[in-house]
């Protein structure tokens, strides 16, 4: 018989397990963002991991497709591939022979792929909200991951700018619930279009550039503009546009502009309709009195150097950063107006915004913002002494579940401490230990497994309104 090879364990770059207590944190800010989406009137939908390559190329930009994970044909994927083609070995040509499907990149295109496909199912506006992992074949680093969760929230099928205000404000919630200082920026993909023809470059090469200033800082990305051939003067013009963060200083770039005309559009946006609304109806729910004072620890302020490089953008366009620790972004999104026509379907415009969970976390965990008592999930641990009082120490153990409290028994003959040990591990609160003296009194001791603080002569009614 030969040998089996021992394999060392080891995960795929770019992913992570998550031990239970990691599971509970990441479950306390899902639950966080659920809660604020519903009472917001969104809905939950699923989808599936898998869509097919078509539905998915052509969405995010020739950086967007270079990251999509290709699945190969199951079977022999390489028999329909023609001769030439083989002998070319041109991997990006070959694809279409060996791979009709890839994991999701995002979950707006499959939404907009949902929306066509069942729109005569649906009341709109729809307002779904959607969490699950999507992948992307991007180099790991800090916060950074191939396989990550997203939890996103859209509105399609209305143009009323009160769903972009709506949005904002749901961000605006959720982080100060969770306790994350963040900073929100908005930009308008018509002013950015208003950049790209004054520098004479495609908006989609034009963005996908500006968007890569997090990792490259604004100086890469003027290196990188300068290797397309920008001129030097254009520029200089840009550096002092991008220069200014203040919405009402863009008066002072129309000379700037002049034949921009898609700028108005923009402009409109920022300086009257979007601007204002948004303003307007942060006051109303008390969050914001200026657009760039801070209040409840989150900012609010326009950027004009805001990018996201994602094709499908068409209006607003808002960011998420973290203000006390050195990570990207914790959410984005923005206005959608032509995705569903890609599929068939309407034009219904959309909006959406969507919460990277994994660098929330990771924001979260670096600043102890987790509380305490978040994976209590158990909070009296049951210890018989003894094999044969079991049975007895199993009834009391299902009582406490009965009346809605997390029990567990541990099995096995070990040292108190080992006891105190697996409770810490486990963020159990409470430790009652059963012998005979207690089955036959029926009185238990309730000892804290923190403090090793003792109560003594209790019923099991006693515990129970005690623990509860």
């Amino acid at each position: 018989m030969s040998e089996v090879k021992r394999i060392k364990p080891s995960l795929s770059k770019g992913t992570r397990d998550f031990l239970p207590s990691e599971v509970a944190k990441r479950n306390y800010i899902f639950d966080t963002i659920k809660t604020v989406f519903r009472k917001y009137g969104f809905e939950q939908i699923e989808t599936p991991a898998i869509e097919k390559l078509e539905t998915l190329t052509g969405k995010y930009g020739e950086e967007g497709d270079k990251l999509l994970f290709k699945i190969l044909n199951s079977g022999d994927y390489l028999k329909d591939v023609p001769k030439e083609e083989l002998t070319a070995a041109n991997s990006q040509s070959t694809t279409k022979y060996i791979a009709e499907k890839g994991l999701r990149y995002d979950l707006t295109v499959p939404l907009a792929r949902y929306v066509v496909q069942h729109q005569d199912d649906l009341a709109f506006p729809f307002k779904r909200f959607h969490i699950g992992p999507v992948w992307r074949a991007d180099r790991p680093q800090k916060g950074r991951y191939q396989e990550f969760y997203q939890c996103d929230a859209d509105v399609i099928g209305s143009n009323s700018l009160l769903n972009e205000v709506e949005l904002i404000l749901i961000y605006l919630k959720v982080f100060e619930e969770l306790g994350v200082d963040v900073t929100i920026k908005f930009n308008h993909r018509a002013i950015l279009k208003a950049l790209a023809d004054i520098a004479q470059m495609d908006v989609v090469k034009f963005c996908n550039t500006l968007d890569k200033a997090d990792k490259i800082t604004l100086n890469g990305v003027f290196e990188e503009y300068n290797k397309e051939g920008m001129p030097i003067d254009v520029q200089e013009i840009l550096q002092s546009v991008f220069s200014h963060v203040n919405p009402h200083q863009i008066n002072g770039f129309e000379n700037i502009f002049h034949g921009a005309l898609v700028f108005k559009d923009g402009r409109s946006f920022i300086h009257k309709e979007g601007h204002q609304a948004i303003l307007d109806s942060m006051k109303i729910e008390n969050c914001v009195r200026d657009i760039t004072n801070e209040i409840s620890r989150v900012k609010v302020q326009f950027d004009i150097s805001l990018a996201r490089g994602l094709n499908y953008y068409t209006g607003l366009i808002v960011e998420v950063k973290a203000n006390n620790v050195q990570i990207g972004s914790l959410g984005g999104g923005g206005r959608y107006d032509n995705l569903t026509e890609m599929f068939g379907g309407q034009n219904m415009s959309g909006v959406g915004i969507s919460f990277g969970i994994e660098r929330i976390y990771d924001v979260m965990e670096e600043l102890s913002l987790f509380p305490e008592t978040i994976s209590q999930g158990v909070k009296v641990l049951f210890v018989p002494r003894d094999s044969s009082v079991e049975e007895f120490t199993f009834q009391q153990t299902q009582t406490l579940r009965d009346a809605g409290i997390g029990a567990e028994i541990f099995l096995g003959n070990v040292k108190k401490q080992k006891q105190f040990t697996y409770a810490e591990q486990k963020n159990i609160a409470y430790i009652v230990e059963v012998g005979g003296d207690e089955m036959q009194s029926k009185k238990f001791r309730l000892r804290n497994a923190k403090t090793r603080d003792t109560e003594t002569d209790l019923s099991i009614e006693q515990i129970i309104e005690k623990v509860k």
